[in-house]
C-alpha cells in the first residue's frame, strides 16, 4: 500500500472519528492533546522547566459501590444499552471492572488494563487486586457514554466472606481518583452492611461532594409507606456514624425498567442519575479549560523567571570577572612594583641611565617615591619580616581573586531561544486554542450574540 494511499485511510478514519465524538468529547481529547504531545506538549516543556504537570483525562470516572445484588451491574448494562456485566442474585462481580467506550467491543485482563490507564499503575502495590482487575470496551454510543467510564466493584458483604485482595483499601484507592462515587442500597439486599458502611464513611471524610446516594430496585420495597420506612432505616443507620451524619439526606429511587416484569407506579428517579453524570462531566470540562490557562500561565510564569535568572547570572559573572582582575592585578602587582623598588634603589644613577633614559629614571623614581617613604619608615631590623608579610598580602589578593571570579552557568543562546519559543507558542497558540475551545463549549448553551 502506498503512503499516500495510507494517509487517505487514516484522513478518513479521523474523520469519522470526529463525526461520531460530541462537542465535548471533542474538547477533552484537544486539551489532552496540548499537554501529552512528544513535541510541543505543556507536560514536556513543564518537565523541562522543572515543574510536573498531570494531563487531564479525556472522561470522567464514576466509582460504583454497594452491597452484592444492589444492582450497579444492572444500571451499567442500562446506561450504555448493552449487556456487558454479568446480573443476578449471587455474587457477580469479584473484582473491579472498567466499562468504557471505544470502537469495538473487547475485554481486557488486568496488565492490558493498567496499560490502557497508566495512571491507575498504583493499585499494582496492593497485593492481588491486578488478577482482579479487567475492562470491558463498549461502541455504544448512549447517553453520553463516551465521556464516562465507569468501575464496577464487588458486592460487598459482611460475615465470612472473604476477597482475594484488600478489597476496603482497593475502594479507597479508586475512590480517591474518581469524579463521582455511586453508593446503591437495595431494599432487599444487604443494605446495611458494615462493611459497605465502612468504605462509604472512610470515603467521605475526604471526598463527600462526590458522593451520591441511591436506593435500587426501589420497586420491590412494597408500597410508598414500605419505601419511606426503607429510606429512614437506611438514613438513621447512616446517621450513626459521625461522619456520615448530616442534615439534608438525598436518596433518589431508582430501578430499571426493563427489568421488571409490569409497570410500577413508584416513583423512579433514574435520569436524576444522568442530570448528576452529566453536571459532573459540564464540571470537569471547565475545570479543564480553566487549568489549561493556569498551566499557560504557571509555564509562561517560570520561564520568565528562568529568562531573568539568566540575566542575573550574567550580570554576577561579569561583576565576579571585574573583581577577579581587579584582585589578580593588585595581587601581581604589588611584588613587581617592590622588586622594581629594590632594584632602582640599589642601581646607580648612571647604570640606570645607560639601561634606560634618564627621564624614564626620573619618572620611576617620582612614582616609587611612596614605596621607598613606607619602606624607610619600617626599621631596618624588620625588613625581613615586611618582605614575608607583601608576600602573604599578594598570596591572599591572588587567592581573593580566585574565589571572586568564580562564575554561575548561564543559558546558551540555542536554549534562551528555544525557551522564548515555547513561552510564545504557549502564550500565542495554546491559549488561543483554549479560548476557542470555551467558546465551542459555550456555544451549546448560549447564543453567538452572548459571547461577543
Amino acid at each position: 500500500m502506498s503512503k499516500r494511499a495510507g494517509g487517505r485511510i487514516r484522513l478518513t478514519a479521523n474523520a469519522v472519528e470526529n463525526v461520531t465524538m460530541s462537542m465535548n468529547e471533542t474538547i477533552l481529547r484537544d486539551c489532552h492533546a496540548l499537554y501529552v504531545d512528544e513535541d510541543a506538549g505543556l507536560v514536556r516543556i513543564a518537565e523541562d522547566l522543572g515543574h510536573t504537570l498531570l494531563a487531564p483525562r479525556k472522561k470522567i470516572s464514576v466509582l460504583l459501590i454497594g452491597n452484592h445484588s444492589a444492582g450497579k451491574s444492572s444500571f451499567i448494562n442500562w446506561y450504555i444499552d448493552e449487556h456487558v456485566q454479568r446480573t443476578g442474585v449471587a455474587i457477580e462481580t469479584q473484582g473491579f471492572t472498567f466499562i468504557t467506550s471505544g470502537k469495538k467491543r473487547e475485554s481486557l485482563t488486568g496488565n492490558a488494563t493498567l496499560h490502557l490507564y497508566p495512571h491507575f499503575k498504583p493499585l499494582q502495590k496492593l497485593e492481588g487486586v491486578v488478577e482482579y482487575l479487567s475492562t470491558e470496551i463498549s461502541p455504544s454510543r448512549q447517553k453520553r457514554f463516551g465521556l464516562v467510564t465507569f468501575v464496577d466493584t464487588p458486592g460487598l458483604v459482611d460475615g465470612d466472606m472473604k476477597y482475594p485482595f484488600d478489597v476496603e483499601e482497593s475502594i479507597h484507592w479508586l475512590g480517591n481518583l474518581a469524579d463521582l462515587i455511586f453508593v446503591f442500597f437495595d431494599p432487599i439486599g444487604q443494605a446495611l452492611c458494615k462493611r459497605t458502611l465502612n468504605v462509604v464513611e472512610r470515603l467521605n471524610e475526604k471526598h463527600p461532594d462526590r458522593i451520591r446516594f441511591y436506593l435500587t430496585k426501589a420497586d420491590t420495597a412494597g408500597d410508598e409507606k414500605d419505601r419511606q420506612r426503607v429510606l429512614m432505616q437506611i438514613v438513621q443507620e447512616l446517621c450513626k456514624r459521625p461522619g456520615l451524619n448530616k442534615c439534608g439526606f438525598d436518596m433518589p429511587t431508582i430501578y430499571v425498567p426493563s427489568l421488571i416484569p409490569k409497570p410500577s407506579r413508584c416513583e423512579n428517579q433514574l435520569e436524576q442519575v444522568c442530570v448528576d453524570i452529566d453536571k459532573t462531566i459540564n464540571q470537569t470540562i471547565q475545570n479543564t479549560l480553566n487549568t489549561l490557562e493556569r498551566d499557560c500561565e504557571t509555564i509562561a510564569k517560570l520561564t520568565e523567571e528562568k529568562l531573568e535568572k539568566d540575566r542575573q547570572d550574567r550580570s554576577h559573572n561579569l561583576r565576579a570577572r571585574a573583581k577577579g582582575m581587579l584582585f589578580g592585578l593588585c595581587g601581581l602587582l604589588l611584588p613587581v612594583v617592590l622588586l622594581v623598588h629594590f632594584l632602582a634603589s640599589e642601581s646607580s644613577n648612571q647604570f640606570l641611565a645607560n639601561l634606560i633614559s634618564p627621564e624614564l629614571v626620573t619618572t620611576v623614581r617620582v612614582y616609587l617615591s611612596p614605596v621607598a617613604g613606607l619602606w624607610q619608615v619600617i626599621p631596618e631590623e624588620y625588613h625581613y619580616y615586611a618582605l614575608i608579610g607583601f608576600a602573604l598580602l599578594s598570596l591572599f589578593l591572588l587567592i581573593l581573586a580566585r574565589f571572586t571570579s568564580r562564575t554561575k552557568t548561564t543559558l546558551s543562546t540555542k536554549v534562551k531561544r528555544r525557551l522564548q519559543e515555547k513561552r510564545d507558542y504557549v502564550q500565542g497558540h495554546v491559549k488561543a486554542t483554549k479560548k476557542q475551545l470555551y467558546a465551542d463549549y459555550l456555544k451549546q448553551s448560549v447564543g453567538a450574540m452572548d459571547l461577543s
